[in-house]
């Protein structure tokens, strides 16, 4: 059974359902029908709608009563309907939702200016919220949930009369924000606080009007600005017409991975507007464990008795260790690892690389979502052979914390001391998209986790002995379309113990030069991701293919005038080399990705990236 609302919000984030109305309009529903009337006559769709959304992962359905208040249901002369209409509304909700999952009455706003603007005065507003609460309510719904308004007023004078009506009843209230988000950004720090101070409001957010990335900055404005429960659910992006038609167009991958990063930035409620439909929230909930208080950034205490030990110097953890204590220059060169079971190559490419001196292999963890034999066993093979050290990266899609934990102290007790974490690509991304996402915690949280392994504590707060001496690193992209985001993400990973960041491939040398600007306060070396194209042809998949790869125009026709495979690699190189020389005394170091695991590429431009750097 469930529990109290509010109490379960204090145990993690909850699943909010998507749209109501975009169902129904793609069901075959007109848009001059008055939807909350289909709660009569077609109660089956409504609750086919609310029972696709609990399938997909919801855990908490909206009423479709938005509109029914007797001055909307009027327009449709419905008005004599309306405790029909809301209790029925409730009562399709609680059917789909069963005993494990919630109901929120959704009252939207009256849909007239109310005094001094428009022609009824608040005391007359009142007794409309009234009636239509006072249906809902006693239906027994889990929560009143206010959305859409965009009038301060009539939110806390509808939050009033639901707790008149029901004290112990809890009210969530969200405001909605028009276009013009720099100016309407003080409008939504102004509302928050005074949602977040009204006694008669138990939860605060955002919905509707905008998408995911906007309502992102809305997050981050309010979240230290307010105490109470953050709830935010946007639109799926901004639409566009089509044959006549509003298409929603941000994909459920696209609007599932906001939603991760609006946990991380203090949202305790995640779910859907307009656009959105099952397929957003079946991605949201593949992302989120939704029932546990191990939330994105956030791992659990540690137990007080438990006594931190101290960490080994980074100098003594391994060669990398020492070049990054010492601030040296690093040379890096990524190999993925086989898709078979045979080594032979790898090791082979890996022993020719220490003999050119190269410091580290980086071995990607499933990239773009791929499956691949091991990154630890391919690690271990390389280092005991090849004698090299590696970097292997360890992403937090495809494992719970207790499969986390025990990869990484096989990995130590193997002998591997160097980790590159990241949060790892959504699985629709690769070739297994039936495949789900973990996603317990994300590169911030793991950060944290193997910290707390250096300091001898496991991520349950019991004591392991001894410490673990890993080397930390992460990854960034100076390429976000949230450079804002990233940035804060990037210094929060530092705060939780990294040690180096990895930058991802940038062709665009203003944007990498622009992220460094604002991360030159960091203390942590930054090696650049380097990517020299091999042709024309793999310019043009990684623009079009790889998500937040911008490779500007001027790149793009130098290496569309190559006539041959032997010109093309050439350019390549030699186009690497400059962005890389541009940036070189803010750097301390590369990481070169050779297309294709051609390590000659890769030594040809180490040895220009060194010709380059005597001349600093």
């Amino acid at each position: 059974m469930r529990k109290a609302y509010l109490e379960r919000l204090k145990e993690g984030a909850l699943i909010f359902d998507g749209a109501m109305g975009t169902l129904l309009y793609t069901k075959g529903i007109t848009l001059n029908r008055c939807f909350e009337e289909l709660n009569l006559s077609q109660p089956e769709l409504i609750k086919e709608i609310h029972q696709e959304y609990i399938e997909a992962g919801a855990e908490v359905l909206e009423t479709n009563s938005y509109g029914a208040n007797s001055l909307k249901l009027a327009a449709f002369g419905l008005e004599t309907s309306l405790v029909e209409i809301n209790s029925r509304a409730v009562e399709l909700a609680r059917e789909a939702a069963g005993d494990d999952n919630y109901v929120a009455a959704a009252v939207g706003p009256l849909g007239v200016y109310v005094k001094p603007f428009g022609r009824i005065d608040m005391e007359q507003a009142a007794a409309y919220y009234k009636e239509q609460l006072t249906a809902l309510i006693e239906a027994k719904p889990d929560l009143i949930l206010f959305e859409t308004f965009r009038n301060l007023d009539e939110l806390l004078l509808a939050a009033k009369v639901s707790k008149k009506l029901a004290p112990s009843m809890p009210v969530q209230a969200q405001f909605t924000l028009g276009e013009g988000l720099s100016t309407e950004m003080a409008h939504a720090i102004k509302w928050a606080q005074a949602l977040d101070q009204a006694a008669e409001v138990d939860v605060l957010g955002v919905n509707c009007s905008l998408g995911p990335a906007d309502i992102l900055e809305v997050l981050q404005s309010i979240r230290d600005k307010v105490e109470k429960p953050i709830a935010i659910l946007p639109n799926a992006g901004y639409p566009k017409e089509v044959d006549g038609r509003l298409i929603y167009l941000s994909s459920p991958e696209y609007f599932a991975a906001y939603s991760r990063r609006f946990i991380d930035s203090g949202a305790t409620i995640v779910g859907g507007c307009c656009g959105s439909t099952p397929e957003h929230i079946r991605e949201i909930a593949k992302g989120i464990s939704s029932r546990t208080v191990m939330r994105g950034s956030k791992i659990i205490s540690v137990k007080e008795e438990v006594q931190e030990k101290q960490e080994i110097p980074l100098t003594e953890r391994s060669r990398l260790g020492y070049l990054v204590a010492k601030n040296r220059w690093i040379n890096l060169v990524e190999l993925l690892p086989p898709q078979g079971t045979d080594f032979t190559k790898i090791v082979e490419k890996s022993a020719a690389l220490y003999r050119a001196g190269v410091h580290g292999i980086n071995l990607p963890d499933g990239p773009r979502a791929s499956a691949r034999i091991s990154g630890i066993m391919t690690a271990v093979q390389i280092e005991s052979q090849a004698k090299i050290e590696t970097v292997f990266h360890y992403c937090c899609r495809d494992r719970n914390l207790i499969g986390m934990q025990s990869d990484l102290l096989g990995a130590y007790a193997m002998g591997i001391r160097n980790i590159l974490i990241v949060t790892g690509d959504p699985p629709k991304l690769g070739g297994y998209p039936n495949a789900t996402g973990v996603f317990d915690v994300d590169s911030i949280g793991l950060t944290t986790l193997v910290s707390r392994l250096n300091r001898g504590v496991d991520f349950g707060g019991n004591d392991l002995g001894k410490t673990t001496s890993f080397v930390i690193g992460v990854g960034a992209n100076p390429a976000s379309l949230s450079l804002n985001y990233e940035i804060e993400r990037t210094y929060k990973k530092v705060e939780a113990g990294a040690q180096f960041i990895i930058t991802q491939p940038v062709f665009d040398t203003a944007v990498l030069d622009r992220f460094l600007e604002k991360v030159k306060d960091i203390n942590v070396p930054i090696l650049a991701g380097a990517w020299p194209l091999a042709s024309y042809k793999n310019a043009l998949f990684l623009q079009n293919e790889v998500p937040e790869v911008d490779i500007p125009e001027p790149i793009m026709e130098r290496m569309k005038a190559t006539k041959t495979k032997e010109e093309a690699i050439e350019e390549g190189i030699a186009i690497t080399t400059e962005i890389i020389a541009q940036v070189q005394t803010k750097i301390r170091g590369v990481q070169i990705s050779p297309p294709f695991g051609r390590i000659e590429t890769a030594l040809n431009l180490i040895d220009r990236i060194t010709e380059s750097r005597k001349k600093i």
